[in-house]
């Protein structure tokens, strides 16, 4: 396991009895270099959507937790936020929630000179990742695709 990992999944476990607490779920974790910077960011979630205090609320019991434990050894700065209207699709428990739902495909290259779809997420599995479009039911292989997310609808 690498070290992102490791500590996405530890975050995880300390996150897990403070979101129960403030009645949210956590959606996703990641540990991640932008530029110079690293960045421990906590995406959480609930029915209606997440409020600017539900993100205060989980940041700063988790900030606590943070520091007793001080398990990253890296200067990194932490962010609780919703994933948003358009969020990325990474877990197979995030796609079963998105069944019926519309996405966006982009692929890592193009397929039949076609690089991004849309359309309703129909299926999943381990392999493969089922939509349907105007032109019929696509099926593509997971590791065709470098991003699924929800559609944005204005």
């Amino acid at each position: 396991m690498s070290k992102r990992d490791e500590i996405e999944k530890k975050t995880e476990a300390f996150l897990a009895p403070i979101t129960q607490a403030a009645g949210v779920e956590i959606y996703d974790v990641e540990y991640v270099k932008e530029g110079s910077e690293m960045y421990l960011r906590a995406y959480i979630d609930k029915p209606g959507g997440v409020t600017v205090g539900d993100c205060e609320t989980v940041s700063r019991a988790m900030n606590e937790v943070l520091d007793r434990e001080d398990y990253i050894e890296d200067a990194y700065t932490f962010e609780v936020s919703s994933p948003g209207l358009g969020r990325v699709l990474k877990k197979d428990r995030h796609l079963a929630k998105s069944i019926g739902e519309d996405v966006e495909i982009k692929l890592y290259k193009a397929k039949d000179g076609v690089k991004e779809l849309a359309g309703s997420l129909k299926a999943f599995d381990a392999d493969t990742i089922t939509i349907e479009n105007e032109t019929g039911e696509v099926t593509l292989n997971r590791d065709e695709i470098a991003v699924i997310r929800l559609a944005l609808d204005f």
